[in-house]
């Protein structure tokens, strides 16, 4: 059987964990103690014990089948709004590559998209096709199935707005289709079921000139261009807006802006960013987040809550003995 593209053939045996238990044969990429540093935004972070890339989404719904359903799935989209801990992620991480990465328009009006496509690649289908009403996607640094499952949204217009449906692969192995109104949305919430994978989405917009969605689309990335720290390594928003307020200006009224722990820094461009400015742990980074929502907490009596993802475990804290510097290990 030919293979995909960056696939390695399945192997006689079902693969062995470190435990020792067994996952089950795959026809995609599946790697053992896969880095997950370098597919995250942050560049920070431990491994995955198991690392899926799968084929298609037949190789996705039969790997989910046949693996034990005691084992954590976790799937991984550009990586962009989420910290990996040091200690790496337990269970498998499963990545949609190009295979879960294709948009098309099928009406004036509607675009079928991969759960692995980019907000870049939807919204510039979209001008293509003449749909307008997509154009916020590419402000996001994100996939369809990232943006499906935390109802992505920025300029005023969040995925619920455009959202029709959605195709998932559940924990069990077992493919649905799910309807908008299934999915409970909230801000930067949805109720999808734990575990489960977004292979697919459909979107509508509206009929627009594709000259028009240009050049919201050129505004909206100036726009971002101009506030946000895009050329860092960074996560995204770090915190979600509260009732009546905005993160950024709780976050700089409380007098964070350039806050540093190690090489994590609060951007001194948008408050609302963390920065690795080098070689950040982490556990610097969350460690800095969580002393922004004290000092928040402080000077304004609003909780922030978290909107980066984290994920994974803590590496034990290190001994300081006699002889061993500050945050040696």
């Amino acid at each position: 059987m030919p293979q995909a593209e960056g696939a390695i053939e399945a192997p006689p045996h079902p693969n062995p964990s470190p435990e020792g238990e067994e996952l089950a044969r795959v026809e995609g990429r599946l790697t053992p103690g896969g880095p997950l540093a370098p597919l995250v935004w942050f560049k920070s972070g431990g491994s995955a014990q198991w690392l899926f890339e799968p084929k298609d989404v037949a190789d996705l719904s039969a790997f989910l089948a046949d693996l034990d359903p005691a084992t954590p799935v976790m799937p991984l989209g550009l990586g962009s709004n989420m910290i990996v801990r040091d200690g790496g992620v337990p269970g498998v991480v499963i990545r949609l590559g190009k295979p879960f990465a294709k948009v098309e328009a099928t009406d004036a009006t509607t675009l079928r998209c991969g759960g692995g496509a980019s907000g870049i690649l939807v919204s510039s289908t979209a001008r293509d096709a003449g749909i307008a009403g997509v154009e916020f996607l590419r402000s996001i640094p994100g996939t369809v199935g990232g943006f499906v499952r935390m109802n992505g949204g920025a300029y005023g217009r969040e995925t619920k707005d455009i959202l029709v449906e959605c195709d998932v692969v559940l924990r069990s192995g077992e493919r649905q289709t799910l309807p908008l109104e299934a999915l409970g949305y909230t801000y930067r919430h949805s109720t999808l079921p734990e575990g489960c994978v977004v292979v697919g989405a459909t979107f509508r917009g509206s009929p627009g000139e594709s000259a028009a969605i240009q050049a919201e689309m050129d505004r909206i990335a100036a726009a971002r261009e101009e506030s946000q720290p895009l050329r860092s390594k960074t996560g995204g928003s770090t915190f979600k807006n509260p009732d009546g307020h905005k993160a950024w200006a709780l976050i700089d009224a409380a007098g964070c802006r350039g806050l540093r722990i190690g090489d994590a820094q609060v951007s001194e461009k948008h408050c609302n960013f963390l920065l690795n400015l080098g070689n950040a742990t982490s556990a610097e980074i969350e460690a800095l987040g969580e002393e922004v929502r004290t000092r928040v907490l402080a000077a304004s009596g609003v909780t922030l809550e978290w909107e980066i993802q984290r994920v994974g475990e803590n590496l034990p804290l290190p001994f300081r003995g006699e002889g061993r510097g500050e945050g040696q290990s």
